[in-house]
């Protein structure tokens, strides 16, 4: 019997896709023919390939409307919101116009006695594992300059979005990426795991949770294959006393609550100084109790049913343990709310770190929020997490915020703004968010190897 994986639906809990899932002879047999084409690929000139990525992200741009549709379908975002091209662009789009400089060698002589120089290598076949809050997205951030640094790629993309990699393939080919360049593949996780740890391709990166990450390594244990992980996180705001309150109500809650919460990069602790707590918590209650709790292809929802009923357990339970020891809850439960994947976002306070919901990774629609007295006691407590992917703060004193950044176990620091990537700037983090470097010229970095040339002249 053929094994299969399924995609349910949030919307409705039915069978969204099913898909037959590769066994290991094909998983390996089909990573062969990735290799064998990545040479000749490799040898096209940085020019072609990278036109051919630019044509194939155009591709991906002509289907927008069905990409919002099927993502409502698989994963739970409002119609409303319209699919990722945007972000798929500007990633790819920055990426590819990077790529001529940051993959240049570097000459460090070139005279009559010798050339030296360090040249950028493709490491060969990339594994590209794609979570499924932000499918296209997070997929694009490393298959686009994998492709152009002269890799080829697999893709191996979430159960919950598994028509993600499928509508990614169809655009790719189309626009003239062979087939064997770009492959997407469903796999199962011991499949997964063998790719790796058979030496069946040269470079792994994972976004997903923390126990994923750690069941990569352990696949590339002794194989010496670079493994990029990007596990989530628990991500602060800080509001000081002299902050934009309006600004930051505004922009925290709906970086805590977009996409139903499930954002590596979303706010899931808010600290505020005390002079300004009791405002912002009162503008923060009001701004969720304005939300519609509903189906995503309706375009009046503005909040959507989570991916999966066992991630809005995982919230539910949080909140009700943060509760029963003292936390409250300011949001009465949404007409809508079923109990399974709809659940109400929620604006909790008297909350403390000794509660899960302020120190493991929720996910959901939830944010703790409390009051602090000063920058010493914001920073402790922002610190004060296992993870470490990003920092908001917020004040009108760009030298503090710079100064409380430094301080900061994190991997980016934002002013003014959050739950945003830049692709100029390197995508990373710290402690159990794991390790890597995505997109900006360090991302080229990691999708190469250095070689070096000491060249005496005859």
């Amino acid at each position: 019997m053929t094994k299969t994986t399924k995609c349910i639906s949030p919307i409705d809990g039915s069978v969204y896709l099913e898909r037959p899932v590769l066994s290991l002879t094909q998983a390996t047999d089909a990573a062969a023919d990735v290799r064998a084409a990545q040479p000749a690929w490799a040898a096209r000139t940085l020019s072609e390939r990278i036109e051919l990525v630019r044509a194939a992200v155009a591709e991906v741009g002509r289907t927008t409307d069905r990409m919002a549709v099927e993502l409502a379908h698989q994963m739970g975002r409002p119609v409303r919101y319209g699919g990722e091209f945007g972000g798929f662009e500007e990633r790819a789009a920055y990426m590819a116009g990077v790529a001529e400089t940051a993959l240049a060698p570097i000459t460090i002589e070139d005279s009559d006695a010798f050339l030296r120089q360090i040249t950028r290598e493709p490491h060969g076949v990339v594994l590209v594992v794609a979570p499924w809050n932000y499918p296209y997205m997070t997929a694009i951030n490393t298959v686009a300059p994998a492709l152009i640094a002269g890799n080829t790629v697999i893709l191996k993309h979430a159960a919950q979005t598994l028509q993600v990699g499928e509508r990614m393939a169809e655009a790719f080919h189309a626009a003239g990426i062979p087939a064997e360049v770009f492959r997407n593949m469903v796999l199962d996780h011991d499949t997964t795991s063998a790719l790796i740890s058979g030496r069946h391709v040269d470079f792994v990166n994972f976004t997903g949770s923390v126990a994923g990450g750690q069941a990569m390594e352990r696949a590339a244990a002794g194989t010496f294959i670079p493994v990029s992980t990007e596990l989530g996180g628990k991500d602060p705001g800080y509001v000081r006393a002299d902050a934009d309150l309006d600004a930051a109500v505004d922009t925290l809650i709906d970086g805590a609550m977009f996409n139903s919460g499930q954002c590596c990069c979303g706010i899931e602790r808010i600290y505020v100084h005390d002079s300004l707590f009791n405002a912002f918590v009162e503008k923060a209650v009001a701004l969720v109790r304005g939300y519609k709790l509903g189906n995503p292809l309706d375009p009046d929802t503005t909040i959507g049913p989570m991916a999966h009923v066992r991630f809005a357990k995982l919230a539910r339970d949080q909140i009700e343990d943060a509760v029963a020891k003292g936390a409250m809850a300011h949001i009465d439960a949404f007409p809508e709310d079923d109990g399974g994947a709809y659940l109400t976002p929620q604006v909790l306070t008297n909350v403390t770190h000794e509660m899960d919901v302020m120190r493991e990774e929720t996910f959901g629609p939830v944010v703790g929020i409390m009051p602090v007295h000063d920058d010493e006691e914001a920073i402790a407590l922002m610190n004060d997490s296992r993870f470490g992917l990003t920092a908001s703060i917020w004040t009108r004193d760009t030298d503090a915020a710079a100064a409380i950044g430094a301080r900061l176990q994190t991997g980016t620091v934002f002013m003014n703004r959050c739950d945003y990537l830049d692709p100029a700037l390197c995508w990373t983090g710290c402690k159990d968010t794991g390790r890597g470097a995505g997109l900006s010229v360090l991302g080229f970095q990691a999708l190469t190897r250095p070689k070096s040339y000491h060249l005496k002249k005859a």
